[in-house]
Parts: structure tokens; sequence; C-alpha cells
């Protein structure tokens, strides 16, 4: 049994899955909403472990998404997370969200609003927080997008739906036949910021 968890966007989710040989096939998933990620979360991990007749126990491994994204959802998602991995010693395993959405597009490069005009940005496995001009003049191929706001900034985008907690399971799914996991110990959040170098430079140039 998989456990997937992505609090990391205005919508999050959880998801229960299990591996049938080359795929994943989804048990159960639920929508969390974003203003009570941290009253929810554990609560609905239980629900759903139970409906399924199973607990903590029978996890192979945790997926969590851990950003970029809401500062506190990142926060939220991964702490729980790592505290499951920790208590039951069960094989904890990080992915960005960025990633899951190229994936899920089908696309190589991915954009997510950061806000105050800003895009997380993602391109051959390397991650920054640009401007919309730089993510254009970086962008190979298909872009992909998952709120309206980045369709209309790059109108030749591919939009799919926010991806989600099954989402992320899928896209880990070579990561967990390899048992590549991640220490719980020492996995951060994905918060993609621009070094105190870059800001700066950024900041004068918009002066």
């Amino acid at each position: 049994m998989l456990l997937g968890i992505d609090t990391c966007g205005g919508a999050g989710s959880i998801a229960l899955a299990r591996r049938n040989g080359g795929c994943i096939d989804v048990l159960a998933e639920a929508e969390l909403a974003g203003k009570t990620y941290s009253a929810l979360l554990v609560p609905k991990i239980q629900e759903l472990l139970e409906a399924q007749r199973c607990g903590p126990s029978d996890l192979e491994a945790i997926v969590v998404v851990h950003g970029p994204g809401s500062f506190t959802g990142v926060r939220v998602g991964l702490s729980a997370a790592k505290g499951l991995a920790e208590a039951r010693n069960i094989p904890l395993l990080a992915v960005s969200r960025l990633a899951v959405l190229a994936r899920k597009a089908g696309t190589d490069t991915a954009a997510l609003d950061a806000g105050r005009g800003e895009f997380y940005f993602r391109a051959h496995a390397q991650e920054a927080l640009l401007a919309p001009d730089e993510v254009r003049a970086r962008r190979e191929g298909s872009l992909a997008v998952c709120d309206e706001f980045a369709a209309q900034v790059f109108p030749d985008a591919v939009l799919v739906q926010p991806p989600t907690a099954a989402d992320a399971v899928r896209y880990a799914l070579p990561r967990l036949a390899a048992k590549d996991f991640d220490d719980p110990a020492t996995v951060d959040g994905n918060y993609v910021r621009r070094s105190d170098a870059e800001l700066f430079a950024h900041q004068g140039a918009r002066r």
C-alpha cells in the first residue's frame, strides 16, 4: 500500500494506491480544503486507511509532494509525512510538484504561479523562480501549466488540471521500484526561492 500526500496547492489531496507490476492502481482519494490542511490531514489519512481496512503498518512507502507551492501547505504535508515515516519506519519519497505537473501534461517544462508576478519553473530537472520573460527565454518545447492565470500569461502552454496526490504516486513509480528513498530526518521543503544575489539583481532591474 502506498500513501500519497499533496498539500502544496490551493486544494490538497491524499491518495492510497498499490503497485500492480509497472502500473499504479489508485484505491482511494480525498480532497482537502486549503485552509484546513493542518486540521484535516491526519484524520483524513486515518479515514482512508480504515476504509481500506488497513493501518500505517500496511504502508509500503509514503510519497509526499514537498513543493514548490504554499509555504504553509508545504510545511503541513511534509511534516505529517516525515512524522509518520519516522514513527512507523516507513520509507519516504519526496517529489517536486513541478515534476509531477510536467509528467501529467507529457512535457519537459512546467510553470506554477508563485505570486508577485513570478513563476516556479522547471526544465531539464532544474527548478528556479523566474519572471515571465525569463520563463519564455528558458523554456524548450511545450510548457505545462495548471491554472488560468498561468495560461493567460503563456497562451500557448498546455493547460491541465492541477496535479494530485495520486499523480504524485504515479510519477514516483520508478523511484519506488528502485527503492530510491529520502531520509525523513533531512528531507526539506522544495521552496524554489531566488538566492539573495539573484533577488537583489532582479529587484534592481525593476527599478
